[in-house]
């Protein structure tokens, strides 16, 4: 069997925002977002204490980090769509994802995190799913990204989703876990 290079930074690949999006793309968006407990939860399952630990690649988080960052980040991004769809075009705050990852309640149990995805993305589905057209055309105003409306949103947290429990999934395949 061939074995294919992944690149540990991006094993999904790097996002690529569609010049337009369709409904189907925003249900399947809406779909990976309803997923994402599970798979988070079902990619660290019966791992240790020491490999989660475990970086997921050289110069990487480790596997305990990323699931407390997925909780940080989607915390983030849920009132970032709450925002834009109470707001005109709010500018959100950025926060420096690194400097986040080193405070100490990066020690905590993962499965904090992995309760509040749970509830955090219950609450999103809900939100997303009773969207109109005029209210995923709806956005705010990102620092570094420019305009980012609803729908757009919705894709990139659902490739971030995917993203790092690929990030756990390629670490465990890879050391045999």
């Amino acid at each position: 069997m061939e074995q294919i290079d992944v690149d540990p930074r991006f094993p999904i690949g790097v996002f690529e925002p569609p010049a337009s999006i369709s409904a189907d793309e925003r249900t399947g968006a809406v779909a990976s977002l309803a997923e994402l407990p599970e798979q988070l939860r079902n990619a660290v399952d019966g791992l240790s204490s020491a490999q989660l630990g475990t970086p997921y690649r050289e110069g990487g988080w480790t596997l305990r980090q990323v699931v407390h960052h997925v909780a940080d980040s989607h915390m983030n991004a849920f009132v970032r769509v709450k925002l834009a769809l109470t707001e005109d075009w709010p500018t959100v705050k950025t926060y420096d994802e690194a400097a986040w990852a080193k405070l100490h309640d990066m020690a905590a149990p993962v499965e904090w995190s992995l309760e509040l995805v749970e509830a955090l993305h219950a609450r999103w589905v809900m939100l997303l799913q009773s969207l109109d057209e005029q209210q995923w055309q709806r956005g705010y105003i990102h620092p570094a990204d420019g305009r980012v409306t609803v729908e757009l949103s919705a894709l990139i947290y659902a490739w971030h989703s995917r993203h790092h429990v690929a990030h756990i999934t390629h670490l465990r395949a890879k050391e045999g876990w």
